[in-house]
C-alpha cells in the first residue's frame, strides 16, 4: 500500500515537472478573430507554428491569465464551442488549468503539449476570451467618459496628462466604441498613493487602437502628476446649412455616428438656438424659424431632444432625451438664425409690465427680447421638472408662487416641449433658489407662448422668499423603479410618463441595455432579463418598447426606442429584470413590508423618539407636520410598540430629512392600528419641504446607542443598557462552551474506567443467556457477613460483554428465553450494567479468606457473581452500585449470579 503511494506520487511529481518543461516552450500568444486586439480566438505558438486551445475546462480564471499577459485588462468572458471561429492547424493545449494568480500561461496545468488532432480532438470548441482592454474610461457616468486609465497587468493606472491630444483622445474613444472624442481636459487631480503610467503616448489619429501608438518614457522618467478625462459622445458636429452652404444661419444638422442628420423641431428653443450660435463663433441666437430652410431630399430627421439651459459651450453636452420621442413631420426641422457676430449684441428689453398676448406690441418684440430671455427647469431629476428659473439680464433667477397654478405651469411646460403641466409646486418643493426673484403674483391664461408674456408685478417686483419659489412637473417628465415586494435591484421595470407609472417591454433588451437600466438605478453594471417569472395581473400602461441603448448612453432616456403607447406590447411580454447589484429590500427583512415594518423613528434620543419616517415605493421618506396632532402621534407610538404620546413634534424638531415627502394632511382619530388607516393626502403630493418634517416623543424606549443614520429601527430591546447584543452573544455562547468541556471531560472520564475495565474480558463468549432471576434484598452488612452460596436452579444469565478488541464496549444481549411470568417479588431483568468500580474495599480490609484470592463467599444459596480481577479501583469505602440499590427493610433481589470463564468468583447473598 505505501509502496504503490509513494510510486503514485513519484509520477504524479514526474508529469508535474514534464509539463512544467514543455510550457515553456510555449514561445508567443495572441487572439485572433476578435473585434478588437483584446478579444478573440486564443492561439500560442510552439516549434514555429499557431495552433489552438481545446476549450475542455477553460474558464475565467485562464481567460484572465490571458487577458493580463496580453495587457488587455481583465477578462469579461471566456468563450467556448469556436465562438470566434474555428482555427486551423495544430490543437497544441488541452485541459488547461489556471488557479490563483499565475502571471503566464506557461504557468498553468495542462497535458503534454501534442498535436491533439491526431487524437480526435476538433477544432469546433475552440477556446477565446472577450478581455476588458487596454484601456478604459473610469471615474464618469458610462463607459464613454471620464479619467483615462490603462492597464498594467495588474490593476488599472491613470494615464498623464502630459503631451495628451484631440488626437489620441479619438483614438481612444474609437477603440472603446464610443463614437469620436468632443473635448478632453487635463490637470485632473488624483489621490498620492496613485501612481501614473509610466509613458506618454503620441497617436496621430488613425492608428486602430491606444496600444499601436507611439509611447516615449516620461521627460526625466517623472510623469507629470495631473490625470487626464475624455468626453465621447456619438453626436460629433453642428453646422447651419443654407443653399448648401454652412454659415451663421440656416437649418441645423449635426454629425450622429457618422452621419449627417437634420434635427426635429418638435422640442428646438432658443437656448439650444444659443448653444449652436455661439459653439459655431456666430454670435447669439436672434431666432428659431421653423422649417424655413428644408431642404427635400436631406437624411432621416433626427427626433432626439435636446435640453440646454444656454451656458452649455457644446450642443452634445446638453441633457438629451430620445427614449420615446416620436417620427418628426416631415419638413419640421430645426432652424437658427444667428447674430453672426459674436460681440454684437440683442436690443435690451422692456422691462415693463408685458403687452397681453397677441397685442402688436408683443409681436414687435417676440424675435429680440422674448428670445433674448431663457427658461429652465433645476434640481427635478430631469429637464421637465423642477424649480422654474429665467434668465434675465444675464442672471438666473426664480418665480414666487403667489397666485401659481395649473395655468402657469401650462404655459412652462409648453415653452419648454415638455408636453402638459401635471403639478404646479409651491413652497420650494425643488429647494430654494438664489439670486434674483424676477416674477410674482402671475395670471397667465394656459394659452401665452413665453412664462414673461402673463401678467405680473413686473420684473423683480415681489414680496417674497427663495422658500416660496415655483415648480412644475410636466407630463414629459420621466422617472425609472423596479417594482418588487421583497426585492431592490430586482423587478418588474416601469417608467413613469404622462403622469402614470407604466411597465416597459422587455426586447430586444441587449447586454448594453440591460447595464444603462441596472446603472441608471444604481443597481451595479449588468442585468438580466427573467423569462420564467408569472405575468402580473392587473391592468396598465406598456408605455415602451424597442428600446436599443449605445455605448455612449449614460441614462436611459437617452437611448433611442419605438414612440410612447399605451399598448405597445403584450401583458406578457412586461420585463422583469434582475441587476447584479440585487438585494433583499431593506423594508422588509422578510416579505411581505408590514406597517410596523414600514415606519420608523430617526434623529431622536431615544429610540422612541424622532422624526417620523414611512417607507414607500422602494424609499424612506418623510411626514409633513400639516395637522399634525398627538392624535396622530399616538398612532405611530401605538404601531411602534412604543407606548403612548408625549409631544407631537413640529417643524422639523429631530432635524430634516432628505429624500421624499411621502404624507401630508394625515388625520388619525387616535384609535387606528397603524398610520396608513389614517386620511391623508395621495401618496407624494404635498405642498411642504423637510424643514417642515413631522416628528413624535413616545412614553415608552431606552435611550437609543445607535446613529441616527442606522438602518431599521428595531424594537424595543429589554437588556439595552445592561449589556450589549454582543456581550450578550458573548456570554450565552461561554456558557454553551463551558457546558460542553463539562460534558466532555466527564464523558472522557468513564471512558477511561471503562477501558480499565475492560481488558480482561476480551475472551467472554459473545453470546448471553437470559433467565428468570430469584432477587432477594440484603444489606450492605448482611452480603459482607454471609459465607453461603445461592442455589443454581434459580440462575438468569446475565449479559456478557462481545467485545473483539480493547475499543469496544458495548454489551450485546443474547435473544430473551420465552418464561414463565414472575411473582410479585421477581422482576425480568433484560440487562444489567457492567460495574465501574469493583469491590476493592471488602478486598483491602482482609475480608477474602487466604488462598481464596479469587472468591468472594456472600451467600449460602451457592448463587455467585463472577468479576475480573484486574477491574478493582482504588477507592477504600467504595460499594459497587449494584449493592447500594436497596436499603435496609427494602424488597430487595435474590439468587444472583454472573459468571464468566477464567475470572475470580465473588459469591454473596
Amino acid at each position: 500500500m505505501g509502496v504503490r503511494m509513494a510510486l503514485n506520487l513519484s509520477l504524479q511529481g514526474l508529469c508535474v515537472l514534464l509539463s512544467t518543461m514543455v510550457a515553456a516552450q510555449i514561445t508567443e500568444l495572441r487572439l485572433v478573430n476578435g473585434s478588437h486586439r483584446c478579444e478573440g480566438r486564443v492561439e500560442v505558438k510552439y516549434k514555429g507554428k499557431w495552433g489552438t486551445v481545446y476549450d475542455y475546462r477553460w474558464y475565467l480564471q485562464a481567460a484572465d491569465v490571458v487577458c493580463k499577459q496580453l495587457e488587455c485588462g481583465h477578462a469579461v468572458d471566456a468563450r467556448r464551442d469556436a465562438y470566434f471561429g474555428q482555427g486551423v492547424g495544430p490543437i497544441w493545449l488541452v485541459n488547461t488549468v489556471c488557479k490563483g494568480t499565475k502571471p503566464t500561461l506557461n504557468d498553468c496545468s495542462h497535458d503534454i503539449l501534442q498535436d491533439y488532432r491526431f487524437l480526435g480532438f476538433s477544432h469546433s470548441r475552440d477556446a477565446g476570451v472577450v478581455c476588458s482592454g487596454f484601456v478604459r474610461l473610469a471615474g464618469g457616468d458610462g463607459p464613454c467618459l471620464g479619467r483615462v486609465e490603462v492597464h498594467s497587468g495588474r490593476d488599472w493606472v491613470p494615464l498623464s496628462d502630459g503631451n495628451f491630444t484631440l488626437l489620441t483622445a479619438q483614438v481612444i474613444c474609437a477603440e472603446l466604441g464610443c463614437g469620436r472624442a468632443v473635448s478632453f481636459l487635463g490637470d485632473m487631480s488624483i489621490k498620492e498613493s496613485y501612481r501614473v503610467w509610466p509613458k506618454e503616448f503620441q497617436c496621430k489619429g488613425h492608428e486602430p487602437e491606444l496600444w499601436f501608438c507611439h509611447n516615449e518614457s516620461c521627460p526625466g522618467d517623472a510623469c507629470h502628476r495631473g490625470a487626464v478625462q475624455v468626453f465621447c459622445s456619438v453626436y460629433t458636429e453642428v453646422r447651419l446649412m443654407k443653399n448648401g452652404i454652412s454659415q451663421c444661419e440656416g437649418q441645423v444638422e449635426m454629425h450622429i455616428s457618422g452621419q449627417w442628420k437634420t434635427l426635429c423641431a418638435s422640442h428646438w428653443n432658443m437656448a439650444n438656438a444659443n448653444v449652436v450660435c455661439q459653439q459655431l463663433g456666430c454670435g447669439v441666437a436672434v431666432s428659431t424659424p421653423k422649417g424655413a430652410y428644408f431642404v427635400e431630399g436631406g437624411d432621416k430627421i433626427w427626433e432626439a431632444r435636446f435640453h440646454c439651459s444656454g451656458a452649455e459651450s457644446f450642443l452634445w453636452t446638453c441633457p438629451v432625451t430620445a427614449l420615446g420621442i416620436p417620427s418628426c413631420t416631415r419638413g419640421n426641422t430645426a432652424s437658427v438664425i444667428c447674430s453672426g457676430n459674436q460681440t454684437q449684441v440683442l436690443p435690451q428689453c422692456n422691462d415693463s409690465v408685458s403687452e397681453p398676448e397677441g397685442s402688436a406690441a408683443s409681436q414687435e418684440s417676440a424675435a429680440t427680447c422674448s428670445d433674448s430671455r431663457q427658461l429652465r427647469l433645476v434640481d427635478g431629476g430631469g429637464p421637465c421638472a423642477g424649480r422654474v428659473e429665467i434668465l434675465h439680464q444675464g442672471s438666473w433667477g426664480t418665480i414666487c408662487d403667489d397666485s401659481w397654478d395649473l395655468s402657469d405651469a401650462h404655459v412652462v411646460c409648453r415653452q419648454l416641449g415638455c408636453g402638459e403641466a401635471l403639478n404646479a409646486t409651491v413652497s420650494a418643493h425643488f429647494g430654494e433658489g438664489s439670486d434674483p426673484i424676477w416674477l410674482d403674483d402671475l395670471e397667465c391664461t394656459g394659452k401665452e407662448s413665453h412664462i414673461w408674456r402673463c401678467p405680473s408685478r413686473g420684473w423683480g417686483q415681489h414680496d417674497c422668499r427663495h422658500k416660496e419659489d415655483a415648480g412644475v412637473i410636466c407630463s414629459d417628465f420621466l422617472k425609472l423603479r423596479m417594482v418588487s415586494e421583497d426585492q431592490e435591484c430586482a423587478g418588474w421595470l416601469e417608467v413613469f410618463y404622462n403622469g402614470t407609472w407604466g411597465s416597459v417591454c422587455h426586447s430586444p433588451m441587449a447586454d448594453i441595455t440591460l447595464s444603462i437600466i441596472c446603472r441608471h438605478l444604481g443597481c451595479g453594471d449588468s442585468g438580466t432579463v427573467s423569462d420564467s417569472i408569472v405575468p402580473r395581473e392587473g391592468s396598465r400602461p406598456r408605455w415602451v418598447d424597442q428600446i436599443q441603448c449605445r455605448k455612449t448612453d449614460s441614462s436611459l432616456w437617452q437611448c433611442p426606442s419605438d414612440p410612447w403607447r399605451r399598448n405597445s406590447c403584450f401583458l406578457q411580454e412586461e420585463a422583469y429584470i434582475s441587476c447584479a447589484g440585487v438585494r433583499p429590500r431593506s423594508c422588509p427583512t422578510a416579505a411581505p413590508c408590514t406597517d410596523k415594518e414600514k415606519l420608523r423613528l430617526r434623529g431622536g434620543d431615544t429610540e422612541c423618539s424622532g422624526r417620523v419616517e414611512v417607507w414607500h415605493e422602494g424609499s424612506w421618506g418623510t411626514v409633513c407636520d400639516d395637522s399634525w396632532s398627538l392624535a396622530e402621534a399616538e398612532v405611530v407610538c401605538q404601531q411602534l410598540g412604543c407606548g403612548s404620546a408625549l409631544e407631537a413634534l413640529q417643524k422639523a424638531a429631530f432635524g430634516p430629512g432628505n429624500g421624499s415627502i411621502w404624507l401630508d394632511e394625515v388625520k388619525c382619530r387616535g384609535r387606528e392600528p397603524s398610520l396608513w388607516d389614517c386620511a391623508a393626502d395621495p401618496w407624494g403630493q404635498n405642498n411642504c419641504k423637510h424643514e417642515e418634517d413631522a416628528g413624535v416623543r413616545c412614553s415608552g424606549g431606552r435611550t437609543s446607542l445607535q446613529s441616527p443614520t442606522g438602518g431599521i429601527r428595531q424594537g424595543p430591546n429589554l437588556v439595552r443598557g445592561i449589556f450589549s447584543l454582543s456581550e450578550m452573544l458573548c456570554f450565552f455562547l461561554g456558557a454553551l462552551l463551558f457546558l460542553v468541556l463539562v460534558i466532555l471531560v466527564i464523558q472522557i472520564y468513564r471512558w477511561r474506567a471503562k477501558r480499565r475495565a475492560l481488558p480482561s474480558f476480551e475472551d467472554v463468549p459473545n453470546e448471553a443467556v437470559y433467565e428468570e432471576i430469584d432477587y432477594l434484598v440484603a444489606t450492605k452488612e448482611d452480603l459482607l457477613g454471609s459465607t453461603g452460596a445461592l442455589s443454581d436452579d434459580s440462575v438468569t444469565k446475565l449479559p456478557y460483554y462481545t467485545g473483539d478488541g480493547e475499543d469496544n464496549t458495548d454489551f450485546q444481549p443474547a435473544p430473551a428465553q420465552k418464561t414463565d411470568a414472575p411473582s410479585e417479588d421477581y422482576d425480568n431483568v433484560e440487562e444489567v450494567p457492567v460495574p465501574e468500580a469493583p469491590f476493592a474495599s471488602w478486598v483491602n480490609e482482609g475480608e477474602v479468606p487466604p488462598g481464596e484470592e479469587n472468591v468472594v463467599r456472600a451467600s449460602p444459596t451457592g448463587s455467585s457473581l463472577q468479576f475480573s480481577r484486574g477491574i478493582a479501583g482504588p477507592g477504600k469505602e467504595e460499594a459497587s452500585p449494584w449493592l447500594l440499590q436497596g436499603e435496609e427493610g427494602d424488597p430487595g433481589y435474590d439468587d444472583v449470579e454472573l459468571n464468566a470463564p477464567q475470572t475470580s468468583t465473588m459469591v454473596f447473598s
